[in-house]
């Protein structure tokens, strides 16, 4: 599992309540810089650490929500953009000391269907009072509220027990990307290109995610290059139930794949596991509406090496200008970084498969795209769109999920 990938817990409150030494003390050993001047911690910190019940996890340590200054200002921006990426918010107050910083923090966990664990700190100090506790339970009755020490951890297990019942399920229990389009023994065929965007000697973690996949729901896996699958084709004996091929190569494995066999790509394979299938599928045939000088966003996931032919930077463009005829200008945001203008100015939101990245922090980024109504697709889909090979390259998923074909 990529580090990305995994749920995402996040560390929130003021400086100096311990946020930090919460993290040590969890974890079991020092990954966190604790220091008693306030504001130690500035920009965002990821620690990976095991959680029983859970597995791997990525801790993400905040700087202060009361930040001071210019640069304070800068750093709560950071911290409040990291709350549409996790999947369970932990926020940490200390000293019965619990105000309007605390409250838009939990508005915004709130806002972002964050399920959220409040942490009473330093209750060898002062333990959480009375008063405190009938405003935490009349207000926000469905959190829960534990108290903590770091000096004296006794109940860290009592406190990974509540993050355990807290977090959703589906942050750390992986459905399966094709198990239920399968039977035992089935013969899956993935045709994956070689060409100069394929890393040195290895494959691209989506289609070794999908060999994985399909050896774990007990079937046989088929893997070939494109320019192998007209002859391949003919000899395999049992025929593919499903074929899975490369976005760019799907004209060629439309042609060569006989029309009763099932064929899907890798991107939308993915897209129905990670991301936000019914308003891909919605979202998709908008771009045959869209306008002269209108604005495409382009969300990769990841930070790769740009090559000539890069399918999100060049390839999609490309073929979204030749299949529009219009003048249309593009914007793309790798990683989890901000955008370069607001949301409203963009027509469309293209979004990468995300392989590397968790379905929360996918889910996030198209958020605002999906509340202002701008359509959004994915490079699977998009790719299948212009290309006439879409309601094709969807089938599958659709036998599966069947009110989606209410978009069609």
């Amino acid at each position: 599992m990529g580090k990305e990938s995994k749920p995402h817990i996040g560390i929130f409150g003021r400086r100096n309540n311990g946020k930090s030494s919460f993290i040590n003390a969890i974890a079991g050993q020092e990954i966190a810089i604790v220091s008693d001047f306030a504001g130690t911690t500035t920009d965002p910190v990821k620690k990976s650490m095991e959680i029983s019940g859970i597995g791997p996890v990525i801790l993400v340590d905040t700087a202060g929500i009361d930040d001071v200054g210019e640069l304070g200002a800068k750093r709560i921006a950071k911290t409040r953009s990291i709350i549409k990426t996790v999947d369970l918010a932990i926020l940490i107050i200390a000293q019965n000391i619990f105000g309007e910083f605390e409250k838009q923090l939990l508005t915004d966990f709130t806002q972002q269907n964050i399920p959220t664990v409040i942490i009473h700190n330093k209750s060898d100090l002062a333990a959480i009072n009375k008063e405190l506790k009938q405003v935490l339970s009349r207000d926000f009755p469905e959190i829960p509220v534990m108290e903590f020490s770091t000096i004296d951890p006794f109940n860290r297990e009592e406190i990974i027990a509540s993050l355990r019942k807290t977090i959703p399920p589906s942050a750390w229990k992986k459905s399966s990307l094709l198990g239920d389009l399968l039977s035992y023994g089935d013969l899956v065929l993935l045709i994956t290109p070689i060409d100069i965007e394929a890393p040195e000697g290895r494959l691209i973690l989506p289609q070794v995610q999908a060999i994985r996949d399909i050896l774990d729901n007990d079937c046989i896996c088929v893997v070939a290059k494109e320019r192998e699958v007209d002859s391949l084709i003919k000899v395999l004996n049992p025929k593919p139930a499903l074929v899975v091929t490369d976005s760019q190569v799907f004209l060629k494995a439309d042609a060569s794949i006989p029309k009763e066999i099932p064929l899907t790509s890798f991107s939308i394979m993915l897209a129905r596991q990670k991301g936000d299938f019914e308003n891909y599928v919605k979202g998709t045939p908008r771009i045959s509406d869209l306008k002269d000088n209108d604005r495409v966003l382009l969300l990769e996931s990841c930070t790769h090496h740009v090559a000539c032919d890069d399918i999100g930077r060049v390839k999609i463009p490309r073929w979204m200008n030749s299949f529009t005829g219009k003048k249309l200008h593009y914007d793309v945001v790798s990683g989890l970084n901000e955008l370069p203008r607001p949301m409203n100015d963009y027509a469309l939101v293209v979004q990468c498969g995300g392989c590397v990245i968790t379905p929360k922090q996918i889910k996030g980024r198209l958020k605002p795209a999906i509340d202002a109504d701008i359509p959004v697709t994915n490079y699977g889909m998009a790719i299948a769109w212009m290309h006439g090979t879409f309601t094709r390259s969807i089938a599958p998923f659709m036998k599966i999920d069947s009110h989606t074909t209410d978009y069609l």
